[in-house]
């Protein structure tokens, strides 16, 4: 039985079945069969932080695999050579990967592809050459991308990019550098922000722009791997960009116009990290609740204790709001409203409720709940992470406050 009482379009629900059958038979069983690779830190990484050869040749064959079921490429719009789905889509998608596969089962992250990290609606407008020269791999699953926004001083506000693209004749030059670059380590292009217009940025009327650029690229430097939580290794980077020449083609969108791109890039994160949220917050839950039914305390299982048994409801009930904010939130989306106050709702509730709803799990499994074979420490660090990524909790607060004193007050 279903908690929702709607239900999603035919489409929608037979494509995420689709890709839940998929990760069963082609993710997870590559995880059973590398799992001393994964668990082995000084494997899984190679000397400079990055995901190692083996990794990424799993990654890569996950990613294919999936594009040539029809599933990677599915968000993509239609006439790019994709499968044209929806917000909602890309919603119930991920939210049901990362419910039924877990921390453990990771690269279920490369089965759809990730906005900032394959193709999406975010490269609609590139020119014909640019996407004659970069579209084709990106398609297939052959090759990866990275969305290089944030700067070490314009996280939260990135109207600040200091980064540079001075007109030469027939391109551009970027000068400057980027933090917090997921998949950047391993990602073969790069769509890279830039100020083109001084005079205009400075009046936060335009004057950025997007580029997407080789990341073998003369003057294109990866810096660093940004590694966290005491991890070797990680899928974070700093970028520098010295000369950087790029060609007028390699431009996405319109000139001075990028920054709508970018917003369109967060608006994604802010889905797929709802999505998330819930999809592994309800994953712990359950766990909690299959551990809580067997382990036995003073005579009785711990489901019976009330300090056990009741933060667990608390979680789910959670959960389930976010879970329809999500649906709602999507549906406004695919019908053409801005939705700009119901997602940034959204995102801040789903990634604050799946948070806890994992340090509620973790409690309930006691020390085992530490463990790294449980899988709830990692699923907690993911969250940790999201409650800052593509708008901080109190960037999303601001922004309903703005729309609410604005005058958009439905509820």
């Amino acid at each position: 039985m279903s908690a929702i009482a709607f239900e999603l379009d035919e489409e929608i629900r037979q494509v995420r079945d689709g890709i839940i059958a998929f990760a069963k038979s082609e993710v997870m069983p590559r995880h059973d069969a590398n799992r001393d690779l994964f668990d082995d830190a000084r494997r899984k990484f190679d000397e400079n932080g990055r995901l190692s050869k083996p990794v990424r040749d799993l990654i890569r064959e996950i990613r294919m695999a999936s594009a040539e079921a029809g599933y990677y490429h599915m968000c993509v719009p239609e006439h790019l050579g994709g499968g044209g789905f929806g917000m909602q889509a890309y919603y119930a998608c991920w939210q049901a990967l990362f419910h039924t596969c877990g921390p453990h089962n990771w690269m279920m992250l490369y089965a759809l592809s990730h906005w900032a990290f394959g193709p999406s609606r975010l490269l609609e407008k590139v020119t014909d050459k640019a996407r004659e020269e970069f579209m084709p791999d990106l398609m297939s699953g052959e090759k990866s991308m990275c969305f290089a926004l944030s700067e070490p001083g314009a996280g939260s506000d990135a109207t600040m990019i200091k980064t540079r693209a001075v007109k030469t004749d027939g391109g551009w030059k970027i000068d400057g550098r980027k933090i917090w670059i997921s998949n950047a380590p391993i990602a073969d292009y790069s769509v890279i922000f830039a100020v083109t217009d001084p005079n205009l940025a400075v009046q936060k009327k335009g004057g950025i722009s997007a580029f997407i650029v080789p990341t073998d690229a003369p003057g294109f430097e990866m810096q660093r791997v940004v590694k966290l939580f005491g991890h070797i290794g990680g899928d974070e980077a700093e970028l520098r960009f010295e000369d950087l020449h790029v060609e007028d083609w390699q431009l996405v969108g319109e000139l001075n116009n990028g920054f709508s791109a970018a917003l369109y890039g967060v608006s994604l994160g802010r889905i797929y990290n709802s999505a998330r949220a819930v999809g592994l917050g309800r994953w712990s839950v359950e766990l909690a609740l299959e551990y809580a039914k067997t382990r036995e305390a003073f005579g009785k299982t711990i489901s019976e204790y009330q300090g056990v048994s009741f933060p667990l409801a608390e979680a789910a009930t959670e959960l389930h709001a976010a879970h329809l904010m999500g649906l709602n939130s999507t549906k406004l989306l695919d019908q053409g409203h801005p939705a700009i106050k119901e997602l940034s709702m959204t995102k801040a509730y789903s990634v604050q409720i799946g948070l806890k709803a994992i340090d509620r799990a973790m409690q309930a499994h006691g020390a085992m709940g530490l463990t790294n074979e449980v899988g709830l420490a990692e699923a907690w660090q993911y969250l940790r992470i999201i409650n800052i990524a593509d708008g901080s909790n109190e960037i999303l607060t601001k922004t309903i406050a703005q729309r609410l004193l604005k005058g958009d007050v439905d509820l």
